[in-house]
């Protein structure tokens, strides 16, 4: 039997090329495809795929993080890889913490995400080695009793918007992007400063372009 895959992405020239990607291989059909992550939940439930692979983000309101979570909550046999155009040190970690296999980044081979099917369908993580030796790091951290860092402790939507504040932009415009109310943008910035213990916003801002710096090298 194929291994059936469904493709996540809000970028149709994305999805044609996975598309036609996959089609090429003998073991592999695509069973549906979504350019939103509601309307994936929805059509997940009809075709019942094997696979998934989905970006992080998306137009509307919910991520690929929240479409990981959903999809391994409802159907947790369903195997799920994160292909995404954001730096893998970035997401990576979180996208199997919600219960994502893997997480492949756009600019790999293209012939890179059809070995990451294969892989994670013989239950495989598929992560670069930089990002399973900071995993590894991390656990052996805990166990010695260091916690999470303060970054760790903020929900998906949170980082999210810790990112977006080191990248200079303002309430108004991460509202309009999240498609959520400035209103709600200040609330997750208390939270956010009262989790990793910042006194004020502009020492809030210092810390997101200073993680940002660090992370995208």
């Amino acid at each position: 039997m194929k291994i059936k895959i469904f493709i996540v992405d809000d970028h149709s020239i994305i999805r044609m090329g996975l598309r036609k990607l996959i089609e090429t291989e003998n073991d592999m059909e695509i069973c549906g495809e979504a350019g939103t992550v509601n309307e994936a939940i929805d059509q997940i439930a009809k075709t019942k795929p094997d696979v998934l692979i989905a970006d992080i983000a998306f137009e509307d309101e919910m991520s690929g993080i929240d479409l990981v979570k959903a999809v391994n909550s409802r159907y947790p046999g369903i195997v799920i890889l994160i292909h995404s155009m954001f730096k893998e040190a970035l997401y990576a970690e979180r996208a199997l913490r919600a219960g994502a296999m893997g997480y492949i980044q756009k600019n790999e081979a293209p012939k890179k995400i059809v070995s990451a099917v294969r892989e994670a369908m013989n239950g495989n993580l598929v992560v670069s080695k930089n990002t399973s030796d900071k995993i590894l790091n991390k656990i052996l951290h805990n166990r010695q009793g260091s916690g999470k860092t303060n970054v760790d402790t903020l929900t998906d939507r949170e980082f999210e918007i810790f990112q977006m504040f080191g990248k200079g932009y303002e309430i108004k415009k991460i509202a309009e992007i999240l498609n959520i109310s400035p209103h709600t943008i200040e609330t997750h910035r208390r939270n956010i400063r009262d989790k990793m213990d910042i006194s004020n916003n502009s020492e809030l801002i210092r810390s997101a372009v200073e993680w940002n710096t660090s992370h995208s090298r």
